[in-house]
């Protein structure tokens, strides 16, 4: 992507930080950069969001995690997800001999070691497999803020709000904010950034929702399980709704099937 970037111009200033706004650009290390246009793309903590008066949030809601990797060879191409009491562990393989192993909760307290007694297939299968990095910690944050930008200033990606990671779709809903953002920069007009960022945000806001249902039933999520597993096309479905892939009257078509599922299962 950088290489992408500087074959069409963009001017990199590495290692330059931002100090600051200011009516006519950025403030950078004590100097004034000129800028039409102002975009936060800096994360969760965004300083440019605080800085230009967007911090205000409508929903705001957090989950901590945990990861660490590990030299093995992967059981499958696939990630892993493992619902526990409490939480979920992710196992997903990130080369052909590391694993990823991601536990999420509310707890701040709770890590991997602790947590993998709730596990004990996965458990056995790291046993003895040597340590690919330290365990490191993150926060997941559910975010809706009241507006998105603001004059001559746009948030994007987690600097905009986000949802659970639960979902997978940081990134993805990052690259397409991009796409729209890109297209009212070309207009000159960043008023439809508002609407269609909100627009954007609804399917994975809507499916972290009832993702996160399952976090503390577990008869429901025995329930979901064995319906996807009596019917496998079913999943395939949802899934293809989870991805954005379907129209918003397969959405409803799919939640009804679902819904009947669990009431037969």
């Amino acid at each position: 992507m950088v290489e992408h970037a500087e074959r069409v111009g963009v001017r990199f200033s590495w290692r330059a930080v931002v100090t600051g706004l200011d009516a006519g650009g950025v403030c950078v290390q004590g100097k004034l950069i000129p800028a039409n246009w102002i975009i936060g793309a800096d994360g969760g903590s965004s300083r440019v969001r605080r800085w230009s008066g967007l911090d205000v949030h409508q929903q705001r809601d957090q989950r901590f995690a945990f990861r660490r990797h590990y030299r093995m060879t992967p059981r499958i191409e696939f990630m892993e997800l493992h619902w526990g009491a409490n939480c979920q562990l992710y196992v997903t393989p990130v080369g052909p001999e590391e694993v990823c192993v991601a536990l999420m909760s509310r707890d701040p307290g709770l890590r991997l070691d602790e947590a993998l007694r709730e596990f004990p297939e996965v458990a056995e299968r790291l046993r003895g497999a040597e340590h690919g990095s330290v365990e490191r910690g993150a926060v997941s944050v559910t975010r809706r803020l009241a507006r998105v930008c603001s004059g001559r200033v746009a948030l994007i990606g987690d600097a905009s709000g986000g949802v659970d990671a639960i979902t997978g779709e940081g990134l993805c809903l990052a690259f397409i904010q991009a796409d729209l953002l890109a297209d009212c920069l070309a207009s000159g007009n960043l008023a439809p950034y508002q609407a269609g960022h909100r627009a954007l945000a609804r399917r994975p806001a809507v499916m972290a929702r009832l993702m996160l249902l399952l976090e503390h039933r577990a008869r429901l999520r025995r329930r979901v399980m064995r319906a996807f597993t009596g019917e496998p096309k079913l999943f395939a479905r949802m899934l293809a709704t989870h991805v954005g892939a379907v129209s918003p009257a397969n959405f409803a078509a799919n939640g009804l099937a679902l819904g009947w599922k669990l009431l037969t299962a």
